[in-house]
């Protein structure tokens, strides 16, 4: 570690371990601030194409410039390489026993395949309307069933005790989401009803007629 700030070699162990671990799409890196021209002291990973003797980046620099020794760390910022990707970035300054600055760890993050998921992600579950009510069946008899069950769903009592003007109502609703377009509809609506299937297409005359204004 030849050339290197003391405070600073301490982190290449770490560093190397976390790049291996986090993978290809991850770069840390080490730069030596007694020379910001070439500062990029050391390298685990390949996000930014840059090599040892690198210097250090504008964005740091100037911060530095700002702040001096003062300057606070700036963690999960984002920013764009030359190339065009899409880094989420840390930036940890190092400091000695005085609490000067002697450099910083850099941690570059490629994010631009997760930019690219997530906007595929995002327009595929993107909908033009709210969200709707709807069963998917195996058959028309099972389509009919669900019909039936969601329009009864709040009653508390048997359907067969309740009086003509709620038994009046269902059919309504019923009539309204389509369940007497399905075969074998009355039938199973005077079953459930505990009438005749004449009484469900009187009570199916008589919602229509007042439907219609009759």
């Amino acid at each position: 570690m030849s050339g290197i700030h003391e405070e600073i070699g301490k982190f290449i162990p770490f560093i190397d371990a976390i790049q291996a671990t986090v993978g290809p799409h991850c770069e840390l890196v080490l730069h030596d601030f007694a020379r910001p021209e070439q500062s990029l002291v050391h390298i685990a990973g390949n996000v930014t194409d840059r090599r040892i003797g690198a210097p250090i980046t504008d964005f740091v620099l100037a911060r530095l410039r700002k702040h001096g020794d003062q300057c606070e760390n700036f963690m999960n910022y984002t920013t764009n390489t030359q190339t065009g990707k899409t880094l989420r970035c840390s930036t940890l300054f190092i400091r000695d026993a005085a609490g000067k600055i002697v450099g910083c760890l850099c941690i570059n993050i490629d994010i631009t395949p997760m930019m690219a998921l997530k906007h595929f992600v995002d327009a595929s579950l993107s909908v033009d309307s709210i969200p709707m009510e709807e069963n998917f069946s195996n058959d028309v008899f099972e389509a009919l069933n669900n019909i039936i069950k969601d329009t009864l769903s709040h009653y508390q009592i048997p359907v067969a005790n309740l009086p003509k003007e709620e038994k009046l109502n269902i059919v309504s609703h019923l009539d309204e989401k389509g369940a007497f377009l399905v075969k074998g509809a009355v039938e199973q609506v005077a079953a459930t009803l505990g009438v005749s299937r004449y009484s469900v297409y009187n009570y199916l005359d008589e919602v229509r007629s007042h439907r219609n204004g009759k």
